[in-house]
């Protein structure tokens, strides 16, 4: 899918339906330039391959296909006239002014840098910035983003803050094997391309820990997409990385959302019984990192309709949800919604509701699927990648090396809510990707406060990825710590003090 890259960064927020289609001799001659067959493009477009050749015999396409491939042609002009421009004579004439295809549209959002900063994409230097961000408004000039290689401190400078010594005895640990595809191999063999890269940063601002940090956090998105890559060598499964994606996952406005419903918790318990009540207000750690361990869809979303659920699918689901009995004591897993009747939900969620109305645990009916749009999937796809991060800020908690733990906490985060229609992040463009992984972190936070209440807690709260209130003895349920599979206190405050006032719903703590 590497030829459609530059198509979907340059063209995510284009109106494919307003392109016209060239004539059908063009139509050829611009699939042919990039070195694709009928056979790509087809698959891609969700068509057959005679289909694609009879378009360019002078047959035009209807309806939603006509806009996807009409969307490609003019993707494909636009890249071949970039390399062609990039092929021409340093000197031809015009050339400081790019073809009219190549130039970027300013928005409001972009503002000139007196001074070049590096490019949150790519790390090279950048005379824009959008939305606050330094960046290449033109992907031509995005070089690849390299993964920063350790060097030497100048001689005699010390780093304000030297790594422990722990991080200096790894080698004396002996060989750890870990898997890689089909095969094993040694963990020294492994590049440690977090260490490296803070390595490199803390030689080159000579050992500044804010200065050094400051750097990771505006290049965390390149360099979480350097790591994915390197933990998906040799992966047994490949991605569709720029789908096309049905209307329901687009924008409605420039500034609006799409139609996701991703279920996010924003719940508190209505009434507390009388009397004084201990509440402690608990933050569940690495939420997005803990969520990134979900179903996701590996290609292109493909429609079906009926009551019926793949477990071998992911993706997004129109379902009528079922009546939640249970708002006295335990939040709706659908969030909270205020109109009725059907809505589009993502794999986490009709997960959800489909487990809480089995057997186990009987609490709803099950909810009415209409229809999906769906792909084959797989919960493992970026679990090297949750490791890797996982065990980066492992390390970093235990040596007390807040540089790394702010580093590996910024490229999760951000690389979840790059996936959809954002301007920094063009290797990987999944908005379905971003709500499931959202939503699945919005489910496991359920999911604790179900266990919470289950041992006997009074559940107070749940807001988000990773504020839950209890009352009770919490550490008899909940680890305490600050694992991924720990909590650790926010807050504890005291609601009610007498009838009246323990029948008032708690305020957020300050």
């Amino acid at each position: 899918m590497n030829d459609f890259e530059a198509i979907d960064a340059l063209l995510a927020a284009a109106a494919p339906g307003r392109v016209p289609l060239p004539p059908a001799e063009e139509r050829r001659r611009l699939r042919e330039g990039l070195e694709l067959s009928r056979t790509q493009l087809a698959q891609a477009l969700g068509v057959g391959a005679s289909t694609v050749g009879g378009w360019e015999s002078g047959r035009d396409p209807s309806g939603e296909v006509r806009e996807k491939y009409a969307y490609f042609l003019e993707g494909a002009r636009t890249k071949l006239d970039a390399a062609a421009a990039a092929e021409a004579p340093a000197d031809a004439p015009g050339d400081d002014e790019p073809p009219e295809a190549e130039r970027v549209v300013v928005t409001d959002d972009v503002d000139a840098l007196s001074v070049p900063q590096p490019c949150v994409l790519c790390g090279q230097p950048a005379r824009h910035q959008v939305e606050g961000f330094p960046q290449h408004l033109d992907p031509a000039e995005c070089g690849p983003a390299e993964p920063a290689q350790p060097q030497k401190p100048a001689p005699r400078q010390e780093p304000r803050k030297p790594a422990p010594a722990k991080r200096q005895d790894r080698a004396a640990r002996g060989v750890k094997v870990v898997p890689v595809g089909r095969r094993v191999q040694a963990a020294s063999d492994t590049p440690d391309l977090i260490g490296s890269a803070v390595a490199a940063a803390l030689a080159e601002h000579a050992g500044d820990v804010e200065a050094t940090t400051a750097a990771l956090v505006k290049r965390a998105i390149p360099d979480a997409m350097a790591l994915l890559d390197h933990t998906r060598k040799g992966g047994r499964y490949d991605i569709v990385a720029h789908p096309w994606l049905p209307d329901i996952l687009r924008k409605q406005t420039a500034r609006g959302a799409d139609q996701i419903w991703e279920a996010r918790p924003k719940w508190t318990r209505p009434e507390l019984p009388a009397g004084q009540h201990e509440v402690t207000a608990l933050d569940i750690n690495g939420a997005y990192l803990s969520a990134l361990k979900t179903h996701l869809p590996l290609g292109q979303l493909e429609h079906s309709t009926g009551d019926h659920h793949d477990r071998r699918r992911a993706g997004v689901h129109l379902i009528t949800p079922p009546v939640w009995d249970h708002d006295a004591v335990l939040p709706n897993p659908i969030g909270n919604r205020d109109e009725p009747g059907p809505l589009w939900v993502t794999e986490p969620t009709l997960r959800l509701l489909l487990r809480l109305s089995g057997p186990k645990y009987g609490l709803c009916d099950p909810p009415e699927i209409h229809e999906s749009w769906t792909s084959g999937a797989t919960e493992g796809l970026l679990e090297k990648f949750r490791i890797v991060l996982k065990d980066a800020r492992d390390r970093a908690i235990g040596e007390d090396d807040e540089v790394t733990l702010e580093y590996v906490k910024q490229m999760y985060s951000k690389f979840v809510s790059t996936l959809g229609e954002s301007n920094y992040n063009r290797e990987l463009y999944r908005t379905d990707w971003m709500h499931l992984i959202r939503s699945q972190a919005f489910a496991n936070l359920w999911t604790k406060a179900f266990k919470a209440y289950d041992e006997g807690l009074m559940v107070v709260r749940a807001m988000g990825t990773d504020e839950l209130h209890v009352v009770g003895d919490w550490r008899a349920v909940f680890p305490e710590g600050r694992g991924v599979t720990e909590v650790k206190v926010k807050d504890v405050y005291t609601v009610g003090t007498d009838q009246e006032q323990a029948t008032q719903a708690p305020e957020s703590p300050s």
